[in-house]
């Protein structure tokens, strides 16, 4: 799963031409850190469907705020260069891959 910054969230994420699932996350964060084993394998399963990618609120906390990140993990869904929706905290990997499917119907 690859970070995206300020500087190339709109080209990675807005201008993607399939969804995108944005994990907004921090390094100090325990919770955040046991999802990304969970993001590799759904961004592996979904390949070419959906892209997943993260965001480190430390590093880009005006992201973080743009988009009302309040905590973490929240992981937010853009199709189309729109949110469309989002789950906060930390889930299993079936509840994630639940809430992706729903999202952009697979």
């Amino acid at each position: 799963m690859r970070q995206v910054k300020n500087q190339n969230f709109e080209k990675e994420v807005l201008n993607s031409a399939i969804p995108v699932v944005v994990d907004f996350a921090a390094e100090w964060c325990p919770p955040c850190r046991t999802m990304v084993p969970l993001l590799d394998e759904l961004f592996a399963e979904l390949a070419g469907k959906v892209d997943i990618v993260k965001v480190n609120i430390d590093e880009s906390p005006e992201l973080a705020g743009k988009y009302g990140v309040m905590s973490i993990p929240t992981m937010i869904l853009f199709k189309g260069g729109k949110q469309t929706s989002s789950i906060v905290g930390g889930h299993s990997k079936a509840k994630i891959a639940e809430w992706i499917n729903s999202e952009i119907s697979l």
